[in-house]
């Protein structure tokens, strides 16, 4: 059975900036994909698939030099999630994907690689590394996906999705 754990992260002020990076990143590949797939949809009636849409990272980062200090499975999984917005929009779920606002709730996931070392932290892939954090409960499975997320007021959680083996 899938769980989430919600812990309070304390990032140093130079995992902050890599973590700011990583929600800008992430942000603006969303808002970048949903106007392309809004302007392909409206001229050819078709949408992009999150396969084909995933294949332009590579070309974005080219273009976009700083798209390369974001881990790339974090830029991955926006797109899926863009996709999977898509797809509930269409089954009639909720309404149409919105732009992202750096001024709200800001988020990214790693959905691999990531792996609690102790009661006091976390360590993430990447650039980021290993984070101070409050682990409140044990953790007891297998760590598919971690969203972590910043609220307004700039306190740091992560989200841990774990799988417990329990049918």
């Amino acid at each position: 059975m899938l769980k989430a754990v919600k812990v309070r992260i304390y990032p140093t002020d130079e995992q902050s900036i890599t973590l700011a990076k990583h929600f800008g990143c992430t942000r603006w590949l969303w808002n970048h994909c949903l106007s392309v797939m809004t302007e392909t949809y409206k001229t050819t009636g078709k949408g992009i698939s999150a396969f084909n849409m995933k294949k332009q990272i590579p070309l974005l980062k080219a273009k976009h030099e700083w798209l390369k200090e974001c881990y790339s499975q974090c830029l991955q999984q926006s797109v899926l999630n863009l996709s999977q917005a898509f797809q509930n929009f269409f089954e009639g779920r909720v309404k149409y994907p919105n732009f992202k606002s750096k001024h709200y709730r800001q988020s990214v996931q790693f959905p691999q690689n990531v792996k609690v070392i102790s009661e006091s932290a976390i360590k993430f892939p990447g650039l980021l590394g290993t984070v101070t954090a409050k682990i409140h409960r044990p953790i007891e499975g297998t760590i598919k996906t971690v969203t972590v997320s910043r609220n307004p007021d700039g306190k740091y959680f992560a989200s841990l999705l774990v799988d417990d083996g329990i049918e």
